[in-house]
């Protein structure tokens, strides 16, 4: 347990050492960090607005009276959803502005 500690220790004082050495994997991590957000909010997305359509639509099939009521709320919902997925791209755009 000892050992495992020191080496834990010793690991991570080891980081400082190499900062200045990182410029190119920072700039890695940033691209991939924009990636992988912009790519997991489109997902999460879709996903989103597939699930609220599908709610929304069985709603209108089980009582077609109800379509106003459904429809407006539906409608803000998927802005809402939308603009969770825009604001993902605005921060990927920032982060690329840092590279």
């Amino acid at each position: 347990m000892k050992k495992l500690l020191l080496l834990a220790l010793l690991m991570s004082a080891s980081f400082p050492l190499y900062a200045a050495e990182m410029g190119e994997m920072a700039t890695f991590g940033i691209a991939l960090g924009a990636g992988l957000a912009i790519g997991i909010a489109a997902l999460g997305g879709g996903i989103g607005q597939g699930l609220a359509m599908r709610g929304a639509l069985e709603g209108i099939a089980r009582n077609p009276n109800a379509t106003d009521k459904i429809f407006t709320p539906m409608i803000i919902g998927l802005a809402l959803i939308e603009s969770l997925v825009i604001y993902a791209l605005v921060i990927a755009f920032m982060l690329q502005g840092k590279i």
